[in-house]
């Protein structure tokens, strides 16, 4: 066998976390649009996606989950979220008022009923997402450092 397959854990955890990360992730994005009609939203969502990309990083390796998202490109998504956060929250001003809504809110009980909530859902998940991945990075490159030292 080549050192490709020693990286990461056993075949049969490899092959549940391919089958079931993109079921994972889906049901990520899932919570997070439908956050304003049921339990859920933004940070739940957000947590669900991160935990996706963690399992790809356990099962598979640091190496393989950072082609799949990388430390600087986690950065970059925890950034947009935070500048769509605050984006949407000030163009609430152009009505006068901070987070004003500024969208039509729609019939009650529909996916597209709720003006700016699911845009403030979409922008705490890329925050919360990403943030969550790179604190797990965090630690795995901590945990590594201090294994190097002993």
């Amino acid at each position: 066998m080549s050192r490709e397959h020693d990286k990461g854990m056993s075949l049969i955890v490899k092959t549940i976390t391919r089958l079931t990360v993109g079921l994972i992730l889906l049901y990520g994005v899932y919570i997070v649009m439908h956050g304003h009609l049921s339990p859920g939203g933004g940070f739940a969502g957000g947590v669900i996606i991160a935990l996706s990309f963690i399992n790809i990083m356990l099962a598979y390796g640091k190496e393989d989950a950072f082609k799949k998202l990388s430390r600087a490109a986690a950065s970059m998504w925890e950034s947009i979220g935070a500048i769509m956060f605050l984006g949407i929250a000030l163009l609430g001003f152009t009505g006068g008022y901070f987070f004003l809504n500024f969208l039509n809110k729609g019939e009650p009980f529909k996916l597209f009923s709720a003006g700016i909530i699911p845009l403030c859902n979409i922008a705490i998940s890329f925050k919360v997402g990403a943030g969550v991945f790179a604190i797990f990075v965090a630690l795995i490159l901590l945990k590594i450092d201090v294994e190097k030292k002993e």
